[in-house]
């Protein structure tokens, strides 16, 4: 199993799965020409892409969404919330409607489906399982704190994208008003540094490879502090793999589930 991350944060995320001759994409949060351009530094054919996974209806994960299926038939899968909660109902784009908790099957990979704590309507996470090796990767970003689903969903994992939003200090001191900061630090915002450190603490296991950070705010935090934060945490346990973190507007990947440090200049080993 393959993995990259398109880009990860306020302006658009996009991850791309790949096991066997399958490749799946978990969320279209850029416009198709922006697609195009970082598929192509991945050296992924837009067409080749089997399906799109939604996790919730806010534009960063969905914004390219109806464009990118009529123009490359990518079929979508998304929580009925989700859909009646996004512009692809009112657009009448066509997409299948899945019940959060549900397993998807596709070509090589299975994609499991769980609930995430996110001010969005039905909004999930997701586990990709290739059929061929068994490598699994969990997507879990959007969290207003780790839930007993998302803790137990993501145990067991060879890979894990997971949301390291926000500095604490930098977000109360930064320049969003009050009620914005309530919201990103509230349990329906977004994870802090410290609690996306304690969730990826308690999910180290002997499988565990790759941690990838995502969602990095570009106002109130940055990868030195996100580091600074993981890495001492880390170290406390039995992790021997590599932590890196996922930028605003580069490709990084592809990750595998392999101890190499070799995917990218923005990986950091232990």
């Amino acid at each position: 199993m393959k993995l990259w991350v398109l880009g990860s944060g306020s302006r658009g995320n996009a991850v791309v799965v790949e096991s066997g001759g399958s490749r799946l994409m978990v969320d279209v949060g850029f416009g198709p020409r922006i697609l195009k351009q970082r598929l192509a530094v991945a050296g992924i054919e837009p067409e080749s892409i089997e399906a799109c996974i939604i996790t919730h209806e806010h534009s960063d994960h969905i914004r390219g969404a109806a464009r990118a299926a009529r123009r490359w038939h990518w079929p979508l899968f998304l929580t009925e919330g989700t859909y009646n909660g996004s512009r692809l109902s009112a657009l009448g784009t066509p997409a299948a409607k899945i019940a959060c908790g549900t397993t998807i099957s596709f070509s090589d990979m299975d994609v499991t489906t769980f609930r995430t704590p996110h001010d969005a309507d039905d909004s999930i996470g997701v586990v990709v399982t290739s059929r061929a090796c068994g490598t699994r990767a969990a997507i879990a970003t959007d969290l207003g704190y780790a839930s007993g689903t998302v803790r137990q969903m993501i145990r067991d994992v060879d890979m894990l994208v997971v949301e390291s939003n926000h500095d604490d200090e930098m977000l109360a001191n930064g320049p969003y008003p009050i009620s914005v900061q309530r919201r990103i630090s509230g349990r329906a915002g977004h994870l802090s540094n410290h609690q996306c450190a304690t969730l990826v603490r308690d999910a180290v296991s002997s499988r565990l490879r790759k941690v990838i950070l995502a969602h990095l705010s570009e106002e109130n935090n940055s990868p030195k502090v996100a580091f600074d934060t993981m890495r001492p945490v880390l170290q406390k346990t039995r992790f021997k793999g590599t932590l890196a973190w996922a930028p605003q507007d580069t490709v990084v990947g592809p990750f595998t589930a392999s101890a190499s440090k070799s995917e990218g200049q923005l990986t950091l080993g232990l």
